[in-house]
């Protein structure tokens, strides 16, 4: 295959979850450049609606679904919604999260299991729906988590003070390189990619009182900028990382190196 063909996906059927802004609807953007298919979730509707409409008018086949990643039954009806849609899930991408912001010492226990259920239970859960019908079919597939490097190693309060988001990512990398090992055999890789600081709806707020400090622990000397993870999404989906499995791609500008 050439280089080109290598990272083509035409053919291919992307869940992106998380996907209606984003990150998630900047790596699904690529994902449908890159030819996949891709449907799109989220929790809501309205989010969805102006998502589906923006990747449409760039050409891209897309299917937006609601879906609540920590509710199975909603799980369950996504997955099969995209494979009675169009017959066949290649990619997943488990990207939906949400985070608190507070203190360990006052951290309330149900706010921790509230993003514990989004984040890593979410991850599991969609993992499972896909990942069997991704062994069914006996295609092979490709699995990529969006983790964080909140999740590789511990941030300064004044940087990142939301203990249950940090310790939910750590546990994506670990299922990560789990889910590796056990369908390697069936033909699915599974990767994660840990993004640095983005300027997100869930990181905007925060980044208003820490940017400095960020860009100044930062080797690149700055945040991540858009579009600067859907060429990490679309290698992980395509055969151009065809011997890459349980892996950990951190795309921070050297902020862990």
């Amino acid at each position: 295959m050439s280089v080109k063909d290598l990272f083509d996906l035409s053919g291919k059927v992307a869940l992106v979850t998380g996907g209606s802004r984003g990150l998630g609807l900047d790596m699904a953007t690529g994902l449908g450049e890159a030819g996949a298919a891709v449907v799109i979730t989220a929790r809501r509707e309205q989010w969805l609606t102006t998502a589906e409409a923006e990747l449409s008018a760039k050409g891209i086949s897309v299917t937006a679904v609601a879906c609540d990643v920590s509710d199975p039954g909603q799980v369950d009806a996504a997955v099969k919604g995209a494979i009675g849609r169009h017959g066949r899930i290649d990619v997943l991408v488990n990207n939906a999260g949400i985070s608190w912001g507070e203190p360990i010492e006052t951290m309330p226990v149900e706010r921790w299991r509230q993003v514990f259920e989004t984040n890593a239970t979410g991850c599991f859960l969609m993992s499972q729906a896909a990942g069997r019908e991704m062994v069914r079919a006996g295609r092979g597939g490709s699995i990529v988590n969006i983790a964080s490097v909140a999740g590789i190693a511990g941030l300064a309060a004044d940087v990142l003070d939301a203990v249950g988001y940090s310790a939910s990512k750590g546990a994506i990398i670990t299922l990560t390189r789990d889910l590796a090992v056990k369908w390697a055999p069936s033909g699915i890789r599974v990767n994660a990619i840990a993004p640095g600081f983005f300027d997100t709806r869930l990181s905007h707020t925060l980044l208003e009182k820490t940017l400095e400090k960020v860009e100044r622990t930062t080797p690149m000397g700055r945040i991540g900028k858009p579009g600067e993870l859907s060429g990490v999404a679309v290698f992980l989906a395509s055969a151009a990382s065809s011997y890459i499995t349980g892996q950990v791609i951190a795309v921070d500008g050297g902020m862990t190196a």
